[in-house]
């Protein structure tokens, strides 16, 4: 079974598959090309939870029934809260949070599972976010997916405060996470960090810096996957 990755935009797609020497062919799903490299997929889906979660289930659509995947991966890069998340780091998230999937109210913001519906977070497989992380050194712990990024200290204040640990924002993972579900198909999301969560500050971004270390990061990943996979292909066949 392969993997597929999904990415916001071609800069983050081809660095995934730059790790693999640009990936041998393409194949169209609808909207969208998926890129085969190694063990993956990649598709550049969109910006956002509501594209991320639209390519997504498009492509898990379109798999053949003898050939579905493993795994979704939202990968690119993103924020990172200092000082847990610096610049230029790895991390991979532990819990896949829709940190604004909500309502606020006089009290103030209440997350959807608190409206008494919904789902607010989704859990990638322990056994392999311990070994993306030790594998690649990306730093685990919550990613959180926003649809507005962070803009002001103390957006960033309050998001800590209704998130404690988290390591980094971006905008695509819960949507991945979501379409994943769907088809049953479990959702990991490994980002590199271009920029610290707060105030805007274009000029202090590193995204080819952060583009680097994803590239480097999958080549690393690849094995890894292959090997949970096929652990896990095991595991359901003993059960």
């Amino acid at each position: 079974m392969r993997v597929l990755v999904v990415t916001a935009v071609p800069a983050e797609r081809d660095a995934v598959t730059r790790a693999f020497g640009g990936g041998p062919g393409m194949r169209e799903v609808p909207g969208a090309e998926l890129h085969r490299a190694g063990p993956f997929d990649v598709l550049a889906g969109g910006v956002g939870p509501a594209a991320a979660a639209a390519a997504t289930a498009f492509a898990l659509a379109a798999a053949p029934l003898s050939a579905p995947y493993a795994l979704v991966v939202s990968a690119g890069i993103g924020g990172g809260f200092a000082p847990a998340a610096p610049v230029g780091s790895l991390v991979v998230a532990t819990g896949i949070v829709a940190a604004d999937l909500g309502a606020e109210t006089p009290d103030g913001f209440v997350p959807v599972t608190g409206l008494g519906f919904g789902r607010d977070t989704f859990l990638p497989p322990e056994a392999l976010v311990r070994d993306v992380a030790e594998a690649t050194g990306a730093v685990p712990g919550p990613v959180l997916t926003v649809s507005t990024v962070t803009g002001s200290a103390a957006r960033a204040a309050e998001l800590l405060a209704a998130h404690p640990g988290a390591l980094a924002e971006a905008m695509e993972g819960f949507g991945v996470a979501e379409a994943g579900d769907r088809f049953g198909v479990p959702a990991l999301e490994l980002r590199a960090v271009s920029n610290t969560v707060g105030p805007r500050d274009r000029e202090a971004w590193r995204i080819g810096d952060a583009l680097a270390a994803l590239t480097g990061a999958f080549g690393k990943t690849a094995p890894v996957v292959e090997s949970w996979n096929r652990h896990d292909r095991l595991d359901r066949h003993r059960d």
